[in-house]
Formats: structure tokens, sequence, C-alpha cells
């Protein structure tokens, strides 16, 4: 095991002890405990190696934006580790410019781009009609590239 990948898991454990729940490099996809299993499960198959969500909430919530090369601990929907993906490419694109080779990479349903805008317009749409935003094709989107470091 690369010595980076042990010393995230040994903080995660660490973490975990003293009840830290919120472990900002160990996390699982979605909102719902379906498809966070399912997703994690693509990913740790190697069929998922990308990920998206809105620059909007890194912005609101004041979090590190993702970079290439950084570390990060895919958990199931109870927190249970199932894998350590690095960071290879992140991208800050406008919604509507996302392209078939990311929408492939990420992974899900079809893999086609189609699928990729219905579901992700879906997602963002409802995530924002929570705090009173609303949707559009302009915002921009944190596209990560991955690649599985270490199964557990």
């Amino acid at each position: 095991m690369d010595k980076e990948v042990k010393k995230l898991l040994e903080q995660y454990k660490e973490s975990l002890k003293k009840g830290k729940e919120n472990f900002d490099k160990a996390w699982y996809f979605c909102a719902d405990e379906k498809n966070a299993n399912e997703l994690a499960e693509l990913t740790l198959k190697g069929i998922k190696r990308g990920t998206a969500s809105l620059k909007y909430w890194y912005e609101v919530e004041d979090e590190k934006i993702p970079e290439a090369g950084d570390l990060n601990i895919i958990t199931d929907w109870e927190g249970k580790p199932v894998c350590v993906i690095k960071n290879k490419k992140v991208s800050i694109i406008p919604f509507k410019d996302v392209d078939e080779e990311f929408a492939y990479i990420e992974g899900e349903g079809d893999k086609s781009l189609k699928y990729w805008r219905n579901v992700h317009i879906d997602y963002f749409t409802k995530e924002l009609k929570e705090v009173g935003k609303e949707f559009n094709e302009d915002m921009l989107v944190v596209c990560q590239e991955f690649d599985v470091v270490e199964k557990l």
C-alpha cells in the first residue's frame, strides 16, 4: 500500500475513534442509500471513474475545490470504506459544456451524455430548490476524473 494512502486511512480511522463523522476526505456519492451504494460498487469495479458537483456548493460551504492528486476515501452509505481514489484531472466548466467523454467516464446508467444530463439536471434542480435557487445550464460544474488506487 502506498504511503500516502496508508496515512489517509490511518487519519480516517483516528477520526472515527474520536467520533468525527465528517472526515473531509471520506464521502459517499449521491444523497440516498441506494445510489450511494451502487455508485461505490461501480467505482470499486473501475466503471465509475468520475464525478460531478456544482461549484456553487463549494463556494457556499467554503470548501476547497478538488485538485489533481487529491486522495479520497469512497464509502458506502453507512460510512464503511470501499476504496481510495486519486484525482487525475479536475475541470470546472459550464454544465452545458459537459461532453460525451466525461459522461462515459462517470460510468452511470447507459453512460450516454443524454442519460448524464437528465440525471444531473434532476439532481441539481432538487438540490438547489432546497435553498431557493434555480438550476440553469450555465452553472459551473466541478468535474473530477479519478482512478481507484486501493480497494478496501
